[in-house]
């Protein structure tokens, strides 16, 4: 069941297999939509493939398809990709700068402290990728 909070996405069906449909869509920013982008140079627009692997109909390359992303799992992805770096960070810095003499280094631990939390991230994507997931509206 969805919402009108959900975010979604118009694409295509690029490519079916027995348990997953890659759908290719047009990721563009407030900018590329913007009357004046021609004029500026921030106008961004991305094709992307998005992996989904529940449905319950046969669909077919080149199918237009409407994909749904929970607004409550945008909360989340919100909080692990900018919050939980910046909380780290931040903590890092007060706690190094408070053992250490020398404010350059704890600058720089500080900043060090994103390479295992990115790598974890990285080995915990197979989980991630479980609650992150794109669905597609299905109107019988």
């Amino acid at each position: 069941m969805t919402t009108t909070s959900d975010i979604r996405h118009v694409g295509f069906v690029k490519s079916v297999t027995d348990h997953s449909i890659i759908v290719s869509i047009l990721n563009q920013s407030g900018c590329a939509s913007c009357h004046a982008k021609g004029a500026c140079t921030s106008a961004d627009l991305q094709e992307k493939d998005i992996e989904i692997n529940h449905f319950s109909r046969k669909y077919s390359p080149g199918e237009m398809v409407t994909i749904v992303f929970r607004q409550s799992q945008g909360f989340s992805a919100v909080f692990w990709g900018y919050l939980m770096p910046f909380i780290l960070v931040f903590t890092t810095l007060i706690i190094a700068n408070a053992f250490l003499s020398n404010e350059l280094t704890a600058g720089l631990l500080s900043l060090a402290i994103l390479i295992p939390y990115y790598i974890s991230l990285y080995f915990f994507r197979h989980l991630l990728k479980k609650y992150f997931k794109f669905e597609l509206e299905e109107n019988n």
